[in-house]
């Protein structure tokens, strides 16, 4: 990140392979948006995603939450 980031935000939405662990990018950009709240997620602050769903989450709650949904406990 370089100091003009910080004033003008994060630019171009990359895309992102979801692995066991890791992630890896397929496509370059500064961010990815989060699959629920549609908020964008810095790379370098992305901690939480579903591999089976190939979806990125904003934090963990917002994780569990759509673990519940997907596997039908709400």
């Amino acid at each position: 990140m370089n100091r003009f980031e910080k004033f003008f935000g994060p630019r171009d939405e990359a895309k992102v392979k979801y692995q066991g662990g890791d992630f890896q990018v397929t496509s370059p950009g500064d961010f990815v948006r989060c699959a629920i709240t549609g908020q964008p997620i810095a790379l370098n602050e992305l901690r939480y995603w579903s591999v089976e769903l190939q979806e990125a989450y904003a934090s963990p709650e917002i994780s569990f939450r759509r673990y519940l949904e997907v596997n039908g406990k709400v």
